[in-house]
């Protein structure tokens, strides 16, 4: 099976990136061209849909309206995941929830950036774009907030980080970034019981979104983790005793993780694929999905292990 979906690939088979069209209907052969580069100059929302989905004919002329609005600040491919299944396999198998149509995906710079699932009225996915504008740079007060809120955290001022979240969240309570990158800054100060009671607490129409569900992955991992790395040279010797003990090499890789080696941690579930991808309902595969989803989209560990994983499963 040939890899369609590939982050970190320069170039687009059968096409060139971007393209003119605001509203295009896309395909496993253009995706590339059509959203994965394009997305590296204007954020491109994907729709997935259906001809049998009756949510999908009330969203599409939804997105289709907000995106024409925008003029021409993102644009939107709309593709059917039944004349498309070998994309859609391979996104799921990569940790992209297709189950389920209408979903609407946002690209931006190459990579996936929010997602949401049903026909959300239009109020909503104009916030939805917003916030994907937000990401690709268009700038606004808030917008400002939250960059230099980024800045802090990248300079390792998380209290100072947690304090510009803060204010950000107040202005716009519904804002999962803030909300999120508070949670974050918690925890690298130590207080993950106030991380905790901060994503608890999250407004019921962000619960789900990408930033929210990627540190309440990483609080569950963090739990975990402190459990595992009091077990490390169990797991070692059982190892040692037995290459194809799965269960102690996924609990090795969930200690390697809560220890900050993260490619340490990928490669052992990489490996416990290779033996065995289908022990215990792909335990290996979800549990290297869920590590991806608590790293964020867009994390170096996220697309060095994505890389791995897609080889591994396509070649």
């Amino acid at each position: 099976m040939d890899v369609i979906f590939d982050p970190t690939r320069q170039t687009a088979p059968g096409g060139s990136p971007g393209g003119g069209d605001v509203i295009k209907d896309g395909d496993q052969r253009t995706f590339m061209a059509d959203v994965v580069e394009a997305s590296k100059e204007t954020p491109v929302l994907v729709d997935f849909w259906a001809t049998w989905c009756g949510p999908c004919k009330t969203l599409t002329p939804t997105l289709e309206k907000v995106v024409r609005a925008a003029q021409g600040r993102v644009k939107l491919v709309k593709i059917d995941i039944d004349k498309n299944r070998q994309l859609v396999q391979q996104l799921a198998q990569m940790g992209l929830p297709l189950q389920s149509v209408p979903t609407v995906v946002g690209f931006v710079q190459g990579q996936i950036a929010d997602l949401f699932q049903g026909a959300l009225p239009e109020g909503e996915v104009k916030k939805f774009i917003e916030n994907l504008l937000k990401m690709g740079g268009s700038q606004s007060p808030a917008a400002d907030l939250l960059a230099e809120a980024k800045a802090a955290v990248e300079a390792g001022d998380h209290a100072g980080a947690v304090e510009l979240f803060a204010a950000l969240a107040e202005q716009e309570p519904e804002n999962a970034e803030a909300l999120a990158g508070m949670a974050r800054c918690l925890v690298a100060l130590g207080e993950e019981e106030q991380a905790q009671e901060v994503i608890d607490q999250v407004p019921a129409k962000i619960r789900d979104h990408a930033e929210i569900a990627s540190i309440r992955s990483a609080l569950e991992l963090a739990a975990e983790g402190r459990r595992a790395r009091e077990k490390l040279g169990e797991f070692e010797r059982r190892l040692a005793a037995d290459p194809d003990d799965h269960a102690a090499r996924i609990d090795l890789a969930v200690a390697l993780n809560a220890m900050d080696k993260r490619a340490e941690a990928t490669d052992a579930l990489i490996e416990a694929i290779k033996r065995d991808k289908a022990w215990n309902e792909e335990a290996a595969r979800r549990q290297l999905l869920k590590f991806f989803e608590a790293w964020g989209f867009t994390d170096p560990a996220t697309l060095a292990g994505r890389r791995k994983l897609s080889t591994l499963l396509f070649r």
